[in-house]
């Protein structure tokens, strides 16, 4: 398991905390797996970090899938 830090834009930062949105569809660049904790970051339209955070736990990735880009993964999450 590892922890990865993300910056994550106020309207989905919003939904995700409020449980609407259950997954992050992001660059594979960190060999994201299940079991993973992501700490969102909230930042706001300037990248600027407001302060606001939480975690979630990965608990399934979608790869390689043939209308998926190969560089990018949609990773199911809860909040924990």
């Amino acid at each position: 398991m590892k922890k990865h830090i993300l910056k994550t834009w106020k309207p989905y930062f919003e939904d995700t905390l409020n449980g609407i949105k259950t997954f992050e569809y992001r660059l594979n660049d960190r060999d994201y797996q299940v079991g993973d904790i992501l700490v969102l970051r909230e930042v706001d339209k300037n990248l600027k970090p407001t302060g606001r955070q939480f975690s979630v736990e990965v608990t399934y990735i979608l790869k390689d899938f043939f209308h998926l880009n190969s560089e990018y993964c949609v990773m199911s999450v809860r909040i924990i």
